[in-house]
């Protein structure tokens, strides 16, 4: 009785499955057929890309299920780590990394050399056009991929338990894939909302909401059943990352679509309100997306490439909240001399002197965690990279709210400054960090013995780090001496200076900036080489268990 009690219930089973993977395959088939005839009704050519690369996406994922309908769901071991979205977040990571470096090192010597704005390319590669597509591909895609994919492999090993949702994960990073095309071909076709850091149009936009409700409930669904007792402070700061930048983006994104058949939106926010929420939602993308996920990242990756604990747990924790909080109001500093409210500008410019407190905080706890390890400096390139990063946090952090004060920013605003500081940040901060977390992740996740070269890992450092030198001081110079150039008046009270002799006399500095940007991209195709042969030509490695951790799959 009880065994026919058992086959009952896996017949049962199997049927659901089958039942469930009939009901996958009619939803898929009902979206291939509605992009289908949207494309086919499309009003703009934005919008008609956008369909078919939801038709091909869907279509793809319909064969994919139909080919395993009926065969027998895959056992999966709950004592093991899944870390198959892991993998191909590296790879995106990697992958997404170059063609974001080599777009912006596209478009600075477009910007040295206008005549690179070719004839044939104009309405599609010229500079405009470029410009949001760089943008994206280093913050969203390149820096995207790599915080779900830390997030990712940093919430398993911290809570001893496999990530909550089975599938769900593979739907997230290949969702994310989709958002990243809808968002690169609306930017070459001329589909923009014209916000920094929001350019995508409605359509992606609430494709990217789905994405970001899964990735969220994965996250929170592998927490809450965790087998550490203990939340470790990384988790705090990718959460805080998830559930800010969602906020964000839904609030900043309010839009209302001219033609369901269109790519077009009309914002609901106008005038003085769309400047506020946009640079509220523009600057916490900075403080929640680049700067909280990333020191989730560091928090776990440094101590874990040391091989020694945090500097200070206490610290961590302070560091978190008082940055959570502050960095929120910073917002209204991106706005000085504008039509917004002035007592607004100063709000934001007093919480950003204050962020000084708790960005420097973190710095310290992350370059004192190498207490007892700083040997290792002259021996492991990765600890190096991940110290440079660290140091370039601080001096970003340092330069942001220094810039904020009301009279440093009428020089700076507007300026080739702000470019330089954004990009020390970017590339200095959250590249080098990323580049580390790289060269860690590797060889755990294809259990290979090591990397497959340390000769190329310090030259990738030092391309990276002489490329990003040269890139940020091209552009302090070129800014600082620009601010100075417009303010410039003669005797009479009139401006000396035309903004046609403001832009001659960068050109020196504009094409340092090129090779800057061209080193740094050099660094990450060794860095590709580098991660490829260490998967295809190292040794391999049995898979290690730890403590109370899971095993690795």
């Amino acid at each position: 009785m009880c065994f026919l009690t058992l086959d009952r219930g896996r017949e049962q089973k199997k049927g659901t499955q089958i039942m469930l993977g009939y009901i996958k395959l009619a939803v898929l088939g009902l979206a291939v057929i509605i992009a289908a005839v949207a494309a086919g009704l499309a009003r703009d050519l934005s919008y008609q890309i956008h369909a078919l690369i939801f038709m091909v996406s869907a279509a793809i994922a319909f064969f994919w299920l139909i080919r395993r309908v009926g065969e027998p769901a895959p056992v999966v071991d709950p004592n093991t780590y899944m870390d198959g979205p892991v993998r191909y977040g590296v790879i995106a990571t990697a992958f997404w990394g170059v063609v974001g470096f080599l777009v912006g090192v596209v478009i600075a010597f477009q910007l040295a050399f206008p005549y690179l704005n070719f004839e044939w390319a104009q309405g599609f590669l010229n500079f405009g056009r470029l410009r949001p597509l760089h943008t994206s591909a280093v913050i969203f895609a390149f820096g995207g991929n790599a915080l779900i994919a830390t997030a990712f492999y940093v919430v398993q090993r911290t809570s001893a338990a496999r990530l909550w949702g089975g599938s769900l994960a593979w739907f997230v990073f290949w969702g994310y894939q989709v958002f990243i095309l809808l968002a690169a071909t609306g930017y070459v076709t001329g589909s923009t909302q014209g916000n920094e850091y929001a350019e995508p149009e409605w359509l992606a936009d609430l494709w990217l909401t789905i994405v970001w409700v899964a990735f969220l409930a994965i996250y929170m669904g592998t927490l809450i059943k965790r087998r550490e007792p203990h939340i470790y402070v990384a988790n705090w700061f990718y959460l805080a990352f998830i559930v800010t930048v969602a906020m964000l983006h839904l609030i900043n994104n309010v839009q209302i679509p001219v033609s369901f058949l269109g790519s077009t939106s009309i914002p609901v926010w106008s005038g003085v309100q769309s400047a506020m929420i946009q640079w509220w939602y523009g600057h916490n993308a900075v403080g929640f997306f680049l700067t909280a996920g990333f020191l989730g990242m560091m928090y776990y990756f440094i101590p874990k490439q040391a091989e020694r604990p945090v500097y200070s747990y206490k610290l961590s924790i302070m560091h978190f909240w008082a940055l959570i909080f502050l960095y929120i109001w910073a917002g209204p500093h991106h706005l000085h001399y504008t039509a917004l409210t002035d007592w607004a500008q100063t709000l934001g410019m007093t919480f950003s002197i204050m962020l000084w407190m708790p960005s420097w905080g973190g710095m310290i706890n992350g370059l004192m965690t190498l207490s007892g390890a700083w040997d290792k400096l002259r021996t492991d390139p990765i600890i190096r990279m991940m110290v440079v990063a660290v140091g370039f946090y601080g001096m970003a952090t340092f330069e942001g709210p220094m810039m904020s004060i009301k009279a440093v920013n009428s020089l700076s605003h507007y300026t080739d400054w702000t470019i330089g500081h954004v990009h020390s940040g970017a590339l200095g901060w959250n590249g080098m960090i990323t580049f580390g977390a790289l060269y860690y992740l590797v060889p755990k996740l294809w259990q290979r013995e090591g990397l497959y070269s340390l000769r190329l890992v310090s030259w990738h450092f030092w391309l990276a780090t002489i490329g990003i030198v040269l890139y940020a001081a091209s552009m302090w110079v070129t800014g600082i001496m620009e601010g100075l150039m417009w303010r410039e008046v003669d005797a009479q009270g009139f401006l000396v200076n035309s903004f046609a002799d403001t832009v001659a006399a960068k050109f020196p500095m504009y094409v340092v900036r090129g090779l800057g940007g061209t080193l740094f991209l050099a660094g990450a195709i060794i860095m590709c080489y580098n991660l490829w042969k260490t998967v295809t030509s190292t040794a391999e490695r049995k898979p290690a268990t730890a403590g109370s951790a899971v095993p690795a799959e």
